[in-house]
This record gives C-alpha cells, sequence and structure tokens, in this order.
C-alpha cells in the first residue's frame, strides 16, 4: 500500500502551517519525521490518517493489487495512548468487536507479541507508560494495518521501554507494516528508521 499527499496546505486562522507538494509513505517503511514542537507533526500525522481534513489537497490510499481496502490500513497513536476503561485484553479485543470479528487466537497472539499476555486481566489504567505504549501497539496490530503513525512513542519511558518498543516497531517492518515515528529528538528506535522527514519552516524535506 501507498499513502500519497498531493499538494496538501494546512492553514489555522488564515496562518499557513505547512505546504506540502508532494510525499508518499508506502508499507514496509520506516519513516522518522523530525520537527520542532509547533511545526504540524502531529497534524500532518491526523491528516494522513484521514482524522483531519487539510485546507488543501488530497491523501490517497493506494492499495496492491489483490489487497482488500481496509479502514484500518493506516492508524494513528497519539502522544496520550488512549485506553478503555477495562482490562488489558478486552482493549485489544475492542476494534474486531467492532467489525464483527471474533479472533481469540488473533488477539493472543497480539499480547504474546506485546508481551502483556502475563497481564491481560489487569485492569489498564494500571499499567506503567512503557506497557500501556506496547497495549497500544499491540491494538493496533489486530486490526492488520498497513501503516501505523506513531507521535511521540518513546516520550518519558524508561530505557528498558524504549528498547522493548523499538524491537516492536523493528519486527512490525519485517511483517511488512509500515511506520512514521515523529519525534523531535533522535532516539534508539529512529535510529532504525530508513528514512527522514524533515518539517521546517513550513515545508517538508525527505532524505
Amino acid at each position: 500500500m501507498r499513502l500519497r499527499l498531493s499538494n496538501i496546505r494546512q492553514s489555522f486562522g488564515g496562518n499557513e502551517l505547512f505546504s506540502i507538494p508532494e510525499v508518499t509513505l508506502q508499507s514496509g517503511q520506516a519513516v522518522h519525521l523530525h520537527g520542532a514542537n509547533g511545526t504540524g507533526k502531529s497534524t500532518l500525522m491526523k491528516i494522513m490518517a484521514g482524522l483531519q481534513t487539510p485546507t488543501k489537497g488530497t491523501v490517497e490510499r493506494l492499495f496492491n493489487a489483490g489487497v482488500k481496502p481496509n479502514r484500518q490500513a493506516v492508524i494513528y497513536l497519539h502522544q496520550q495512548t488512549y485506553l478503555f476503561d477495562t482490562h488489558v485484553r478486552a482493549n485489544v479485543e475492542y476494534g474486531l468487536k467492532l467489525r464483527r470479528e471474533n479472533n481469540p487466537d488473533k488477539v493472543d497472539e497480539a499480547l504474546q507479541w506485546a508481551q502483556l499476555d502475563h497481564i491481560q486481566k489487569r485492569a489498564a489504567h494500571h499499567l506503567s507508560g512503557g506497557e500501556r505504549q506496547r497495549l497500544a501497539l499491540a491494538r493496533a496490530l489486530v486490526l492488520d494495518p498497513q501503516i501505523i503513525l506513531l507521535d511521540e512513542p518513546s516520550s518519558n519511558l524508561d530505557g528498558s521501554s524504549r528498547e522493548r518498543i523499538q524491537s516492536m516497531l523493528v519486527d512490525l517492518q519485517k511483517k511488512g507494516t509500515g511506520y512514521l515515528l515523529a519525534c523531535h529528538q533522535n532516539t534508539l528506535t529512529s535510529a532504525c528508521c530508513d528514512q527522514h522527514w524533515y518539517l521546517e519552516e513550513g515545508k517538508l524535506r525527505v532524505d
């Protein structure tokens, strides 16, 4: 799958935040989105995920031949992880239930992948910061996304938690899932990315 942005412009109150002629993100890619606070990283990711409509421009989801379009093909994970007020397993099951899919084996696999299977009945609000991020990734994984957009996933995490998140993202890429990682500093996780986007002074530069 390719996610293509064309002639994107975002303005607030008549002031232009950024203007992007064209950029493409595809499944299997690992991209680090650089940018200082206030440059519009989160806004850009929400536009890419279809959660926000740009002032101008188009966002296209181009699926490979034979691949069934999936509403959850692109998933955005907020910086402040939102979890439902229930236990860990129910959080992972939630998206599947919405699309009326009963697949306990798939839930088991996601919990094991995130190393949360031993605490699957624990209330989500009792999780640590690292556990919450891993749960968010597990909840995304069961929906078979092509691309995951992560907004500052390593902020306020200790070294061990960052290493686990890094390992999970590397594994996602091996599975063929692409991801865009937004953070304004270089981290162990961003060091694994094979492309870098720089959002500066309203423009996006790709290296």
